[in-house]
């Protein structure tokens, strides 16, 4: 039986300032560094020993997933970065105070643009100062897979690929993996495993710094979900 545990990263800073985040290089607030170190404990306390870990290539994840392994005494064990585990891109929302877009675009329009699945935001342009083509990180990729703006339905589309080469191979192999990335990219991962439906996955959430536990059997049926801490 193979463990997959997920955690959302700690409070960022802009978690904290209540801005849409994204596809922006944020870190941690200091309530976000002890929920990261807590949700390690729990992890130590759970027993929970792992083979892999993954994470995205933004600081806010790859610091919880630090410090989830360090305070689980497991720093040490293979890890891996990919954009493909980034949260969602929240394209021309990105850096706007969330109570400030209500005002401006008005309250369900940007729930919409928040929680809808397969709606987008007002998209940025290559060219647009902020956009994720001039940022080194993503120097490698093809521009035309560089977003611009996503919804739900768009970041499950680009971590598929991800789960299907990288995850679901290592957890038939029966092998736990821990992943820390984001409310958005693994509430996509969570809607596949489980077979959420497109409507009810609104209602998901991913507490920041709570690790989520998956446990699969050898031809990857859920055969349990639980939460710590």
């Amino acid at each position: 039986m193979a463990k997959l545990v997920l955690i959302r990263h700690g409070q960022s800073e802009w978690n904290l300032s209540n801005q849409f985040t994204g596809w922006v290089d944020v870190d941690l607030s200091d309530e976000g560094v002890k929920q990261a170190i807590n949700a390690g404990k729990l992890i130590k306390e759970a027993g929970i020993e792992f083979d892999y870990a993954y994470t995205s290539v933004l600081t806010r994840a790859i610091k919880t997933l630090h410090y989830a392994l360090e305070y689980s005494d497991q720093l040490w064990i293979p890890e891996t970065k990919t954009w493909r585990l980034n949260e969602r891109h929240y394209g021309a929302l990105q850096g706007q105070n969330k109570a400030e877009a209500a005002k401006k675009f008005g309250d369900e329009q940007v729930h919409i643009w928040r929680r809808s699945y397969d709606v987008l935001p007002p998209l940025l342009s290559a060219d647009d100062e902020g956009s994720a083509a001039n940022d080194r990180r993503y120097a490698n990729l093809d521009p035309n897979i560089v977003p611009g703006g996503e919804n739900l339905k768009v970041t499950l589309e680009r971590v598929m690929p991800f789960w299907e080469d990288e995850v679901a191979p290592k957890l038939l192999d029966g092998k736990n993996v821990i992943i820390a990335a984001h409310g958005n990219s693994l509430r996509a991962l969570s809607k596949y495993i489980e077979g959420i439906s497109d409507e009810d996955i609104i209602n998901l959430e991913m507490k920041t710094g709570q690790p989520v536990i998956y446990d699969f059997d050898e031809k990857l049926k859920v055969l349990g979900k639980s939460k710590l801490g």
